[in-house]
């Protein structure tokens, strides 16, 4: 018998790779199942690309099973050699605390921790950090050939340019992490992205080898990939970030609702929890009416309700209203500099006050004859307002909390002026 979640997982596209696809089923059928997926503290906040394999262990939870949320204090001292070219740098062991800290944070965002089959945070450090240099040697490593290790491809591919003998041994750590969860939470299931594959088996295979015959099976979940070839969650910015100091709620609305037509149903079945019927209706709507970009409009409402609340959502929603129709004079200085972020940024002098010199100084209009028609052609906006008057003088009034004043010159070309001291 096909079970629902499995078949659910198949529909939106989530799994890549399983070590036993009729076992697992069969083990998802008779009994609640403990699973677990972890991230290393690298940093102090999660970005986007971090998402879907913990939001696919949010869909097991959702089901009846109950996650593990592992986070790496013990790894992140070490580092990760899958997907890297070169040697991490190492931090401190107060960063990586620092990060834990945060990232515990932000899993609250992510999982249900309050309830009867709510999910449980641990952090590696509690067990790694208590194996001695001799045990790791006796208990484990005796257990893992070179040759086997060699074969992994997160070794290989960095053998050419040369690889510490600690990022060596991380995936024996990742595999001792799998042991310790199998043997004290009863955890049978370890899920992550495609890059973590040879970490998942190195960790059943320790098992086997220690333990003998285990109950343990490992799914990863695809490389998120965008139609165009480009990297996701990546914009000229850098990283959209899960932590709002880092990426605005109004930034993380604009870059869902910014997906292009090609990724929008993929990226819904993704990262929402929308049903079947819902995403059929919107993938109709984008056939049928694609200009109104109501998947669109889903895609990045669920996703920016779920990691910021339905507040925050509210927020972007109208700094986007707002810009869109250029009411800028309902928003405050802050909205406006997330708003305008990556708009031209130019300079004006104190003593610069004649309209005309002010778009001809900063660049706005080419020349001073092509600045007169501008304004006479009611193309230059103050702060949303048209202004035609050839003679205006701009006051401290113009002036955004005696900061910056936005100028627009047509129907989107917008300038944050800012003030020389």
């Amino acid at each position: 018998m096909t079970n629902e979640l499995i078949s659910e997982l198949q529909w939106r596209g989530l799994i890549y790779q399983q070590t036993d696809e009729q076992g697992l089923e069969d083990l998802l059928n008779k009994e609640q199942v403990t699973l677990y997926c972890g991230a290393d503290p690298t940093g102090d906040s999660l970005h986007i690309g971090h998402l879907l394999p913990f939001l696919t262990l949010r869909r097991f939870q959702e089901h009846g099973h109950r996650p593990l949320v592992l986070i790496g204090g013990g790894t992140g001292m070490i580092g990760d050699p899958s997907g890297k070219s070169e040697e991490r740098t190492l931090q401190t062991e107060e960063q990586v605390q620092h990060n834990v800290e945060s990232l515990s944070k932000q899993m609250h965002q992510l999982f249900e921790f309050d309830t009867d089959k709510g999910a449980t945070l641990v952090n590696n450090k509690d067990w790694l950090g208590q194996i001695s240099l001799i045990d790791f040697l006796r208990d484990y490593g005796k257990h893992v050939g070179v040759n086997y290790m060699l074969g992994k491809d997160s070794i290989q591919t960095r053998l050419e340019h040369g690889i510490s003998y600690t990022e060596f041994t991380y995936t024996i750590l990742q595999a001792i992490d799998f042991g310790h969860l199998n043997r004290e939470y009863d955890c049978k299931v370890q899920v992550g992205g495609s890059d973590q594959w040879g970490n998942i088996t190195s960790g059943i295979e320790l098992m086997r080898r220690m333990y003998g015959q285990t109950e343990a099976f490992g799914l990863t979940i695809p490389l998120v990939v965008k139609s165009d070839g480009k990297k996701f969650g990546k914009t000229e910015g850098g990283a959209i970030w899960l932590d709002a100091e880092k990426t605005s709620p109004y930034e993380f609305y604009q870059f869902w609702i910014n997906t292009s037509d090609d990724d929008v149903i993929k990226f819904l079945k993704y990262f929402t929890f929308l049903e079947k019927d819902e995403i059929d209706k919107l993938e109709q709507s984008l056939e049928e009416a694609p200009h109104l970009r109501e998947a669109q409009k889903a895609l990045a409402e669920n996703v920016t309700r779920f990691i910021h609340g339905q507040s925050a959502l509210d927020d972007a929603i109208r700094i986007s209203q707002a810009l869109f129709s250029g009411d800028l004079q309902s928003l405050s200085a802050q909205e406006l500099k997330e708003g305008f972020k990556d708009v031209p940024q130019v300079e004006l002098s104190q003593n610069t006050t004649n309209l005309v010199e002010a778009i001809v100084e900063t660049g706005i209009s080419s020349s001073k004859r092509q600045a007169r028609e501008d304004i006479n052609n009611g193309a230059i906006y103050i702060n949303g307002q048209r202004q035609q008057d050839l003679k205006y003088e701009l006051s401290d009034e113009d002036k955004i909390e005696n900061e910056f004043t936005i100028i627009r010159r047509g129907k989107k070309k917008y300038f944050m002026v800012n003030y020389k001291s």
